[in-house]
């Protein structure tokens, strides 16, 4: 029986001891997890968990519920040895003698390969597809409305001003000059605001520009590094830009940085991101940036950016302690292939 579960290449099959921790481990493990036993044998289990399942208690809560019930079951999100993520059918089997707990069988079935390919000719992919699309249309026509109406309207009215301000006495000069540069302020936020609505061109040209945008005037030092075999698909393109929009002006509102760093790579037929800053960190819930708690971010900026990378069949986490950063990190899927050609050269 040893020597049938080691030859099993398909699922991991490994055991743990009452605590979790891991006390075997099969080539179906190694393959799929990329430890070898020698690597992970006596490490607890936990390992094998993203840090937010962690955090959230996960590990310890299946253990649990094994041992009440005799066999717990989940799909999820599992990491490999090199930080990827795959979508897995997990089972837990507690394993008793003479009424004692003695441990726990676990197996683990990758089910990454069959989303990806349900996916692509399924409803999903079509209606995410048709999601982002009207989404994108609904911001090119408020961005349009704003420029063309809202904008130049309050560019006519800062004309007035200055033209009334030429006539007036000097006792009312000043404070015609302090209308007219809270018109000019409220120009400028609107015409970030017609930049962010603005659909994503390229992925590495539309966030090297939206972080010279974000970023102008904070002091805060920008670095956009990639390794892309190409530039993905529009839906991916647009997913990636949104989320990495929401973190960055994140880092601007509420981090307090002094850098960020942006790494887009290609990897497992997908994109995976990290944002990374060097501010104030998590707060010690480690459930939404330092600031407001009721403020910009709070949860529904979390939300938000969770909600996209799953609704595109991905994943999204956040990471980070106290007074030694935060790292956004996500990863959606790009479909069939990736198109011909590098990307455009990275910012320094």
């Amino acid at each position: 029986m040893t020597l049938l579960v080691q030859s099993v290449r398909d699922h991991a099959i490994f055991m743990l001891d009452p605590h979790g921790v891991i006390s075997s481990w099969n080539t179906g493990a190694e393959r799929i997890k990329g430890y070898t036993a020698d690597e992970i044998v006596g490490t607890h289990f936990s390992v094998l968990y993203p840090p937010e399942d962690v955090a959230a208690g996960k590990p310890a809560e299946g253990l649990r519920r094994a041992a009440a019930d005799g066999r717990w079951e989940e799909e999820g999100w599992r990491v490999r040895k090199d930080g990827t993520r795959f979508r897995a059918a997990v089972s837990i089997t507690a394993l008793h003698e003479d009424g004692v707990l003695r441990g726990f069988g676990k197996v683990i079935r990758e089910l990454t390969e069959r989303h990806g390919q349900a996916r692509a000719p399924g409803e999903r992919g079509a209606l995410m597809a048709r999601l982002v699309q009207a989404q994108e249309r609904e911001r090119r026509r408020i961005a349009s409305g704003v420029h063309d109406d809202t904008i130049q309207s309050m560019v006519a009215v800062g004309m007035r001003l200055r033209l009334w301000g030429a006539e007036l006495p000097d006792k009312h000069a000043a404070g015609l000059r302090a209308i007219d540069d809270a018109v000019d302020a409220a120009v400028h936020r609107l015409r970030e605001l017609t930049f962010s609505l603005r659909p994503p061109g390229g992925l590495v040209e539309s966030l090297s520009g939206y972080l010279e945008q974000t970023m102008r005037d904070t002091g805060v030092t920008c670095e956009l590094r990639h390794d892309l075999d190409g530039d993905p698909p529009d839906e991916t393109v647009v997913a990636v830009y949104r989320i990495c929009q929401e973190a960055l002006m994140n880092v601007r509102k509420h981090a307090g940085a002094g850098r960020v760093a942006v790494e887009l790579t290609s990897r497992d037929r997908g994109v995976h991101v990290r944002v990374r800053d060097d501010g104030v960190g998590l707060t010690p819930g480690g459930a939404a940036l330092s600031g407001p708690p009721d403020g910009e971010m709070g949860h529904f900026g979390l939300a938000e950016m969770r909600e996209r990378a799953e609704a595109a069949g991905g994943w999204w986490s956040i990471g980070g302690r106290p007074g030694e950063g935060t790292t956004v990190e996500f990863w959606v899927p790009a479909g069939p292939a990736l198109a011909d050609g590098r990307a455009a050269s990275p910012r320094g």
